[in-house]
């Protein structure tokens, strides 16, 4: 069984933390993982720095350019976490664009992410019929869960579809912007997580966007699986370094 399917089944809410690879330092990405199941996280998401990331708020936009400043590259990511497996558990996925993923050749990179211990991809910008007619045979061939997004505009219909397509969880983003912390989450969102729970999905949800602290976490896992951090993780690496992450994980569960 898929790491993820694994994760999905434990009793708890799950918190799944975003970083940019080769963020802040080129060498960051296997100690930041390291860290993360450390200080308790349950699946990570390991961001591929692209020049165009057009779902993602300015926090995220500047530490993939300053990666892609760095040097990081597809095959340099490959080639960091070749031996991740010998001293990390949880689940890890690339969340990454996909025309760095056809630049490398998408079975390729399929084949690569099998050899290393990827569990899954978040690619926001492949549409879930491309992905169902072009690459689900692929994906599946190599192990790999492909996570499908939903938003608040996504139709019931659609949904529904994206859940028959889907094995694994759906990444339930919390509102139409791009990412970014928030405060807290209004009527408005609240509703949208209380629709999207009573429509008894077979997947499990996990919310992201706007997830930062405490009580967002709470908020968010009141009617899903689990949340997704990004943009308050990638602050705190830009403020404190990666020397610091327990604390900050401290803050959210």
């Amino acid at each position: 069984m898929n790491r993820i399917n694994k994760k999905l089944k434990e009793d708890k809410k799950l918190l799944s933390i975003y970083f940019t690879a080769g963020y802040p330092n080129i060498d960051d990405t296997v100690p930041i993982i390291q860290n993360l199941e450390k200080s308790g996280v349950d699946m990570i998401e390991i961001g591929l720095p692209f020049s165009d990331p057009l779902a993602d708020g300015p926090t995220i936009q500047a530490s993939s350019t300053q990666a892609l400043k760095n040097g990081m590259t597809s095959a340099m990511v490959f080639n960091q976490l070749k031996d991740i497996r010998k001293s990390v558990s949880i689940p890890l996925i690339i969340m990454g664009y996909f025309n760095p993923m056809l630049q490398y050749g998408v079975e390729a990179f399929c084949k690569k992410c099998q050899e290393i211990g990827i569990d899954g991809l978040i690619i926001p910008d492949l549409p879930v019929d491309v992905y169902h007619s072009e690459y689900k045979a692929t994906f599946e061939k190599y192990g790999l869960i492909n996570v499908l997004l939903i938003t608040p505009q996504t139709s019931d219909e659609r949904i529904r579809y994206i859940d028959s397509v889907s094995d694994g969880f759906i990444y339930m983003v919390s509102s139409a912007s791009t990412t970014g912390a928030k405060v807290g989450f209004g009527d408005t969102q609240t509703k949208y997580f209380e629709r999207i729970a009573n429509m008894n999905l077979k997947n499990p949800q996990i919310v992201g966007f706007g997830i930062s602290n405490n009580e967002t976490f709470k908020q968010a896992t009141q009617y899903a699986k689990g949340a997704i951090i990004g943009s308050a993780f990638v602050k705190h690496a830009t403020k404190n370094g990666i020397d610091n992450i327990p604390s900050f994980i401290k803050t959210i569960l």
